[in-house]
């Protein structure tokens, strides 16, 4: 009899799960909230076809591509991958622009034009710290399943250069001070804080080996982000996974000391293991039931990473020359995340522009799919008003305007989702699209790992190691199903398995809290 693996939320952590789990052998059920796959990689209607309302590129490609060859396929052959020449474009309101290329050399010499010689040897410089940083702790700590504190002090002890690189005393924003004469570069860079939901100034300096990896290559995947998640699907279900659609998990049912069963509104499902791919604070909070509250810690859980105003719609736009990726950046970023730190939505605020059709760098004819991000702080209890949604509405569009940007038909309201959004979509995340907070040198040491302190109950996602975006639930997704596919082996030799193949069966149980949970 297979092992049957219970996974809860079909987001990208749970799809690449699936897959591999599927693939080893182990009959696999997903449950999934949502009525399409992909969690925060989701995709929303537009006049101009599904436009993408999370993640909008591929980065870290190699990571993807080790996960396609452990399937035993190709990455190619089952997505176009459009490689990005601009990574991204650069506007300021006093007229400065700079595009940063795929080629570093490109960059340089952009960055010459824009500010100065000077700025370009500061940026070549900073651009090989960053890789001595990303290369550094690749392996031990992204790539490695339960990385330590002693193993990286070791990597550092055997380079001591790094201690140098890493600035352990610093925060991103103070390291960029040092290392940029113009104020403007360090505004650009310390914004790669907020791709794992930090504040660069309170952020630590190791963050920016994330500069590295955007520029080791960024690609569009032609059809949106959302044709991954498909492709995940589509390649668990050729290998037997079962996926059951707009059905929330209500409880995690433990028995003899580990998890069981997971209970959902059409009954019980038994499970010889449970991957959970949502956030780790549902779990501590009670959302899935009180036999897992002690699976994971629940007080780093608490500091909250970003949330996020995402603005998706379709129209025909005019103005500055977009690329693929266009950044406009607010006048103070002290004030933008002085006001983040007090849970406020922030006034002078950087606006992140994803031009969809744009992965070939030319403007389609007619309307043309965008996204719009505006970072924000994790949800508050009570619920969005519509005056709250109109102000950012008003707030994010007149900035726009500024740089001279303007779009027809103006969105509306129905084009946006808030924190309190994502809050009511992922339920304990409370908005945070990132999981727990960055803040702090050792926060990556903090998060869950794929094992929980529950025997049978596993982690994937965002939320745990080795932490937020795309390539990193990918590597989560490898972690957890490598630690339930050990664990299944050494305990199927001492006792049975539960009923496998996913079937439902009735449960007086069921009448318990519901709680949403759909993976990221």
């Amino acid at each position: 009899m297979k092992n049957h693996v219970v996974i809860i939320g079909a987001g990208i952590g749970g799809l690449a799960a699936a897959a591999r789990l599927a693939h080893a052998g182990h009959a696999v059920t997903v449950i999934e909230a949502m009525a399409t796959p992909g969690g925060k990689m989701r995709q929303v209607p537009s006049v101009a076809g599904p436009v993408d309302a999370g993640p909008t590129v591929l980065t870290m490609r190699p990571v993807f591509e080790a996960l396609f060859a452990d399937l035993g396929e190709t990455l190619e052959d089952h997505l176009t991958l459009a490689p990005l020449p601009v990574l991204a474009r650069h506007y300021w309101a006093d007229g400065a622009t700079l595009d940063l290329m795929a080629d570093t050399e490109a960059s340089a010499a952009n960055v010459a034009t824009a500010f100065g010689p000077r700025a370009a040897a500061e940026f070549r410089s900073f651009a090989a710290r960053a890789a001595r940083l990303y290369e550094a702790f690749d392996a031990p700590m992204m790539q490695t399943a339960a990385p330590s504190q002693r193993v990286l002090v070791a990597t550092v002890a055997r380079r001591p250069r790094l201690i140098a690189d890493m600035a352990p005393h610093c925060s991103l924003a103070a390291m960029l001070r040092g290392a940029f004469s113009d104020p403007r570069l360090a505004q650009l860079f310390a914004r790669y804080a907020t791709y794992v939901g930090g504040s660069p100034y309170l952020s630590p300096a190791l963050l920016a080996l994330i500069a590295h990896s955007e520029a080791r290559g960024v690609w569009a995947v032609t059809g949106g982000m959302h044709r991954l998640a498909q492709t995940l699907e589509a390649l668990a279900r050729a290998r037997g996974a079962t996926f059951l659609y707009t059905t929330p998990a209500h409880r995690v049912e433990v028995q003899g000391g580990r998890a069981s069963a997971v209970v959902t509104p059409q009954g019980r499902i038994a499970a010889d293991a449970v991957l959970f791919n949502g956030d780790p604070r549902a779990l501590a909070t009670g959302l899935l039931g009180p036999g897992v509250t002690k699976a994971v810690k629940a007080r780093p859980l608490e500091a909250r990473s970003l949330s996020a105003y995402v603005h998706a719609f379709a129209a025909t736009v005019s103005g500055p020359p977009l690329a693929h990726h266009t950044v406009f950046f607010g006048d103070d970023p002290r004030a933008e995340f002085a006001a983040l730190d007090q849970g406020a939505r922030p006034t002078d605020a950087t606006l992140y522009l994803c031009a969809q059709d744009r992965g070939a760098g030319a403007a389609p004819g007619g309307p043309e799919r965008f996204e719009i991000i505006l970072n924000g702080a994790p949800a508050g209890e009570t619920p969005e008003t519509q005056e709250e949604i109109r102000q950012c509405q008003t707030q994010v569009f007149s900035r726009l305007e500024r740089f001279g940007l303007t779009f027809t038909p103006a969105p509306g309201p129905e084009s946006l989702t808030t924190p309190q959004g994502f809050a009511r979509m992922f339920p304990g995340s409370r908005g945070s699209l990132y999981g727990q907070s960055p803040h702090g040198l050792t926060a990556g040491l903090a998060r869950p790992r794929a094992r929980t302190a529950l025997a049978g109950l596993y982690l994937t996602g965002g939320g745990a190691h080795p932490g937020a975006g795309v390539p990193m639930a990918v590597l989560s997704a490898r972690h957890a199903a490598a630690a339930i596919t050990q664990d299944l082996a050494l305990r199927s030799t001492s006792r049975p398995t539960a009923t496998p193949g996913g079937m439902l069966t009735g449960s007086a149980t069921t009448a318990s809290a519901p709680s949403r949970s759909s993976g990221s």
